[in-house]
């Protein structure tokens, strides 16, 4: 058995997000990413190929679709990206911490 807290050992901030993986099986990727006044590169989107359901579980973030949307995202807002939708982090409050669920191929 492991068990940890979402909150303890988050590294110093740094240039890039960071990602940890928590739990991966076939099908199935559980991260902590952890981000401090990030953004995706100009120009730059995520194209998935498994759904991903991320939850804001500290700080803020805006996430921007590439048909235009904008979602700001709140401690304790989720969200369900369906696999294929492309999308980036247009902006990140300082210290923000995700829990992100990636489930699919």
């Amino acid at each position: 058995m492991r068990a940890a807290n979402l909150f303890s050992d988050i590294p110093p901030p740094a240039a890039d997000e960071h990602f940890e993986t928590l739990l991966a099986r076939p099908g199935l990727r559980i991260e902590r990413i952890l981000s401090n006044r990030h953004a995706s590169p100009p120009g730059f989107w995520y194209d998935q190929p498994a759904d991903e359901w991320v939850l804001l579980a500290q700080g803020s973030a805006e996430l921007e679709f590439d048909d235009g949307r904008r979602q700001a995202l709140a401690p304790g807002d989720w969200l369900l990206i369906p696999a294929g939708c492309r999308h980036r982090v247009a902006a990140t409050g300082p210290d923000t911490v995700w829990l992100a669920v990636h489930a699919g191929p």
